[in-house]
């Protein structure tokens, strides 16, 4: 379970803001990718979030939601997209990478170091320090890892009802065999990203 061990650590070397940083989204075939960046106060944090934050992936959507409307009242928050076009233009590591610092960004307060899930630092405004693994080690990424899919999970939803046939308000864009039916059955949409192979695959297939 994560903890506050690496942010007491950063904290330990003078780092007095420290800010966890997450994505999601890099591997559907649709739809924008996500960052979610979170300052957490250790000292007046919400019991309910110290002891149920965790990797997003291992939470259930209701109890993903019920941390992401705790941590709305209770923490520093700044979430940064990139859409389709730029995941098109620039390549997913590289949108990823923007997507993250406009979530730092958006925290309206600059951190003195943020920790990164992953191994792969972003340009960021402040010190970055990347953590394998960090939304199952740090309290702070694992909190940013949930406001990321809330977040983009809900801009699938929205998405979902412009663009109604291909299951995205159930697979959030990813490539279940629900999304690459409806694709072969209605084709390539305007938020499909046309750089993924199974994508181009299907523009190819019908001339586009």
């Amino acid at each position: 379970m994560p903890d506050f061990n690496l942010e007491e650590l950063a904290r330990g070397e003078g780092h007095t803001v420290v800010a966890g940083v997450d994505e999601a989204g890099r591997g559907p075939w649709a739809g924008p990718v996500v960052a979610g960046a979170v300052i957490l106060d250790a000292e007046t944090l919400n019991p309910a979030l110290r002891f149920g934050l965790d990797d997003s992936k291992k939470l259930s959507p209701a109890r993903r939601n019920e941390l992401f409307e705790l941590l709305g009242a209770e923490a520093t928050i700044g979430v940064g997209c990139a859409d389709v076009a730029e995941i098109d233009a620039v390549n997913i590591l590289e949108a990823t990478m923007r997507a993250m610092a406009r979530a730092i960004d958006a925290l309206g307060r600059r951190p003195d170091l943020a920790l990164i899930d992953g191994n792969r630092a972003p340009p960021l405004p402040c010190k970055v320090r990347c953590v394998v693994g960090g939304d199952g080690k740090s309290l702070s990424i694992a909190a940013a890892s949930i406001v990321a899919k809330v977040t983009r999970d809900r801009l699938m939803v929205e998405l979902a009802t412009r663009f109604p046939g291909y299951g995205w308000e159930r697979n959030a864009g990813y490539g279940t065999a629900e999304h690459r039916d409806a694709l072969m059955r209605l084709g390539v949409s305007d938020q499909h990203r046309r750089s993924y192979a199974p994508v181009r695959k299907m523009l190819g297939a019908v001339g586009a």
